[in-house]
This record gives C-alpha cells, sequence and structure tokens, in this order.
C-alpha cells in the first residue's frame, strides 16, 4: 500500500521545523532549573511547535494569499522560540553551544521560509502579470 501524504509533508522547510521543534522538546525535557518556571517553558514548547503547524495549516488554506500569511507566523514563532532560548541561555538553563546549534538551525529554516514565501510571491506576480497581458490582448480585438 502507497504512503500518502499531505502537500505540506513534501515541503523540505516543514520537515526541519518539525525535526527542530522535537529536539527542542528533547532539550525542555532534560531542563535542571533550580525552580521550574512552568510558564516559559510552556511558552517554547508552544512556540517551536507553531513553527511546522503554521506551514501546515497555510499549505492547507485555499489562496497562496492566505499561505504567505501563515508562513509569516510561522517566522514570528521561530523568532519567539530564539528569543526564549536567549532568556534560557542567559538564565544558564541551556548552555551556549545547543543555543547556538538550535539558533543555526532556526536560522536555516527562516531562510528556508523567505525563500518560500519570495518563491510564492513571485509566481503570483507573473500569474497577474500574464493575466493583465491576456486582457489586454482581448481588447485589441
Amino acid at each position: 500500500m502507497e504512503e500518502s501524504k499531505f502537500g505540506y509533508e513534501n515541503l523540505e522547510v516543514w520537515q526541519k521545523a518539525i525535526d527542530w521543534a522535537s529536539e527542542i522538546i528533547s532539550l525542555i525535557d532534560n531542563l535542571e532549573t533550580n525552580r521550574k518556571h512552568f510558564r516559559l517553558i510552556e511558552q517554547l514548547e508552544s512556540a517551536c511547535s507553531s513553527v511546522a503547524m503554521n506551514i501546515a495549516e497555510g499549505k492547507g488554506r485555499y489562496s497562496q494569499k492566505e499561505f504567505v500569511q501563515f508562513l509569516y507566523i510561522s517566522r514570528g514563532s521561530l523568532y519567539e522560540t530564539i528569543t526564549l532560548l536567549e532568556i534560557f541561555l542567559r538564565q544558564n538553563w541551556i548552555n551556549k553551544n545547543k543555543f547556538e546549534e538550535l539558533k543555526y538551525k532556526g536560522k536555516e529554516i527562516a531562510k528556508m521560509t523567505n525563500a518560500l514565501i519570495n518563491s510564492i510571491k513571485r509566481a503570483a506576480d507573473v500569474s497577474q502579470l500574464s493575466a493583465h497581458s491576456q486582457n489586454l490582448l482581448s481588447h485589441e480585438d
């Protein structure tokens, strides 16, 4: 039986975002803090998982414009995740090497997200230009 996939599962950026979220959640599971800061921990779990979730949700929308909007939200969640990781670093809850590794992976996901946004926008611009050209040609008759 052939495995069926949702469209977002084929996106490399979604795959990387899932791996990144899983790595961060595993890190959270092993945090050593003097006292638990549950709100910050829950916020980190929420933010890191929102990156992939918003990519998937946007891909499931009916228009490319909506997809781009969800990609912007995804990118915002990524920036929120990096900010929370910076706070965790400053509290010495995570080490510098792990922070830099996760930040590097986050930058890679951000670049991929930006490239996808730009690609969708370019395709929309070309489509609009083509439709405009067709409209002009039809009025020449």
